[in-house]
């Protein structure tokens, strides 16, 4: 089973769902988490909301500090889903993990009508999901930072 570690900044809206993603589709394959390098502490409700709504469990999720994962065993990939967290200097992790960037919208700016936001939000859900998608598609065993890379460019 590999360990995957979703990163962003506040750790409340993209990491978290890229992580609920994994968790639900990943049929015991990966291990998923999250977290962020500098953490809101709170979990965005759209971000519950949405995964409410596309049928996954919004329970058990937290926003945390990457500095927690320092002492796991073993991280085999990394991805960055913000910008901003790509360009920050992560922590050592355990291992030599697979690393990547695969740069989402924050919809936690977004602006607007509740169903505007709402739709922002599922936008979001869905750009990861398709990537996840591409993932879970590649053979784990094998899996390059190249090919992780490449799954980042997809909508």
């Amino acid at each position: 089973m590999l360990n995957v570690l979703f990163l962003c900044t506040g750790n409340s809206c993209r990491s978290i769902m890229a992580e609920a993603l994994l968790k639900h589709h990943g049929g015991g394959r990966f291990r998923a988490f999250s977290a962020g390098s500098f953490p809101s502490g709170t979990v965005h409700p759209q971000s519950l909301a949405t995964l409410r709504r596309h049928g996954i469990s919004p329970l058990g999720y937290e926003s945390k500090s990457w500095d927690v994962f320092e002492d796991l065993t073993e991280l085999h990939i990394v991805i960055t889903v913000c910008d901003n967290a790509a360009g920050e200097t992560c922590p050592l992790f355990p291992g030599t993990p697979v690393k990547a960037h695969w740069g989402v919208p924050d919809p936690a700016h977004l602006h607007g009508s509740p169903a505007e936001i709402e739709a922002g939000f599922d936008r979001v859900f869905a750009m990861l999901e398709r990537r996840v998608a591409a993932l879970l598609a590649l053979p784990p065993e094998t899996l390059t930072a190249r090919e992780l890379q490449a799954i980042g460019q997809l909508p």
